[in-house]
C-alpha cells in the first residue's frame, strides 16, 4: 500500500512539474486577438481601452472647418496627436507620411492632429510638409479646444490611437514609433482586411 502511495505521489508531482513548465513556456495568452501583432517597433501598443468609442469633440482642418472622428466612420484610422515643439513627434512624422503613402485607401487613413497654438498653425502645417508628411491632411486642435485631447485620454505627445471602421478604439501607443516598419504595416493590413 505504501508503495502505491509513493507512486501516486510521484505521478502527481511529475504532472505538476510538467504543467508548470508548459505554462511558463506558453506564457499568458493575449486577451485581444490583435495583441500578437504588437511586436518590434510597435510593441508598446496598449489594448486596455479597446472597444472604447472615439471622442465626439471637434478638431479642425487648416481652413478652420470643424470635423470629428465620427466623420471617418467606415475607415480604419490612425490618429496621431503631435506638436512642433515635441522632438519625438517630429522624429516619427516621416514614418507616418510613409505609412500614409503605403496604405492610404478608402479603408485606411492617417490623421495627424497638431496641438500647437493658433498662432503657430501656419508653421505647424509647413512643418508637417518639411517632415515628409505632406500627404497627410493638416488638422489642429489648439489648447483652447483641447476637449478632443482630454476626451481621448491623451496624456502626452506623441500619442497615436488606432480606431476601427465603427469608430471604436483598437489600441494606442504613447511615445514615438516607426509606423513605416514591417510590423506596423502588417498590423494595418490585418485591420483593413477585417
Amino acid at each position: 500500500m505504501t508503495r502505491l502511495a509513493y507512486i501516486a505521489l510521484f505521478l502527481v508531482g511529475l504532472i505538476a512539474i510538467v504543467y508548470a513548465l508548459m505554462s511558463a513556456a506558453g506564457g499568458k495568452a493575449p486577451e485581444n486577438r490583435l495583441e500578437k501583432f504588437a511586436i518590434g517597433e510597435i510593441q508598446k501598443l496598449d489594448f486596455s481601452k479597446s472597444g472604447t468609442p472615439a471622442a465626439e469633440a471637434s478638431f479642425y482642418l487648416q481652413d478652420g472647418t470643424p470635423v470629428t472622428l465620427q466623420d471617418y466612420k467606415g475607415k480604419v484610422i490612425l490618429v496621431n496627436f503631435w506638436a512642433t515643439w515635441c522632438a519625438p513627434c517630429e522624429r516619427e512624422m516621416p514614418s507616418l507620411g510613409a505609412l500614409q503613402t503605403a496604405r492610404k485607401s478608402d479603408r485606411f487613413e492617417v490623421l495627424a492632429i497638431s496641438v500647437d497654438s493658433e498662432e503657430d498653425k501656419t508653421y505647424a502645417a509647413q512643418r508637417l510638409t518639411e517632415l515628409g508628411a505632406s500627404n497627410i491632411d493638416f488638422h489642429i486642435v489648439t489648447p483652447e479646444q483641447y476637449e478632443l485631447v482630454y476626451d481621448s485620454g491623451v496624456q502626452g505627445f506623441p500619442t497615436t490611437i488606432l480606431y476601427d471602421a465603427e469608430g471604436k478604439e483598437i489600441a494606442r501607443l504613447a511615445g514615438d514609433a516607426d509606423w513605416s516598419s514591417i510590423e506596423a504595416i502588417g498590423l494595418i493590413d490585418k485591420l483593413v482586411e477585417n
